[in-house]
């Protein structure tokens, strides 16, 4: 098993435990004012100016499968964005938005109600003439920015950005600043049973010959005598139950 740690980050927190950049004028807040986890590295970062779920784990290898595009392991968010989202807004994010850096694969995105959520230090700007829309959006890889890009090339600006899912990893009420320690299946194991499954077909494989080959006997002695087919056939029976049983 490998342990993982859910962090709901805080607006304008690093995603990292020190500050490589730090001045003194503008100290910025870092993971390790929240908490104290040595081994534990950040699976996937969330921009400093972003809030919501971080996933951290001292797993190197399940740090890198959470991280790794590859594996498209969706990453949702809730984001609040400038003016009434169309219809054709929605479209393009589905379809793929075309950034500087190439196009984007397809998004998962739909509008979203106001959701309940903590109040933000400071505030969404609010203006009365413009209106905002709320949408959930889902991603299955994680560029520089990249929803924030996504979101000002169909024309509607980011102003709140929460991340509330990773996977199957959810926020599940955790307010900033709050975090909780899981168990998981490590990667090693995963690759193990994969590694196993092709043996047991093979196996399997191996008793369907052995049956057809009792079944051939059974077969050939009958012509010699009765009692000798009752007997094959009653062991054939029993063996074929215990395998069964096995697999099960």
């Amino acid at each position: 098993m490998s342990r993982i740690i859910l962090l709901n980050k805080p607006f304008r927190v690093l995603s990292q435990f020190t500050d490589r950049e730090q001045s003194a004028a503008e100290p910025r807040a870092t993971l390790a004012d929240y908490l104290s986890a040595p081994g534990f590295r950040v699976a996937g970062r969330l921009d400093y100016d972003s809030e919501g779920l971080v996933v951290l784990t001292d797993d190197g290898r399940l740090q890198q499968q959470i991280a790794n595009p590859r594996h498209k392991r969706w990453k949702t968010y809730w984001v609040q964005v400038e003016g009434q989202v169309s219809d054709e807004a929605i479209h393009a994010l589905r379809s793929g938005v075309e950034l500087k850096d190439g196009p984007t694969r397809p998004a998962k995105a739909q509008r979203l109600e106001p959701p309940e959520v903590w109040p933000r230090t400071p505030p969404v700007r609010y203006r009365a003439n413009v209106p905002d829309t709320w949408l959930q959006v889902a991603l299955s890889e994680g560029r520089n920015r990249q929803l924030r890009r996504m979101t000002a090339a169909v024309g509607h600006p980011t102003l709140r950005l929460i991340r509330v899912a990773v996977g199957d990893w959810q926020l599940d009420g955790l307010q900033p600043g709050e975090y909780r320690y899981l168990d998981v299946p490590s990667p090693e194991a995963d690759s193990r049973a994969a590694v196993r499954r092709p043996a047991a077909r093979t196996q399997r494989g191996a008793r369907s010959h052995s049956r057809r080959s009792h079944t051939t006997d059974r077969h050939r002695s009958s012509s010699g005598s009765g009692s000798g087919s009752g007997s094959g056939s009653a062991k054939g029976s029993s063996t074929r139950k215990g395998s069964r049983n096995g697999r099960t």
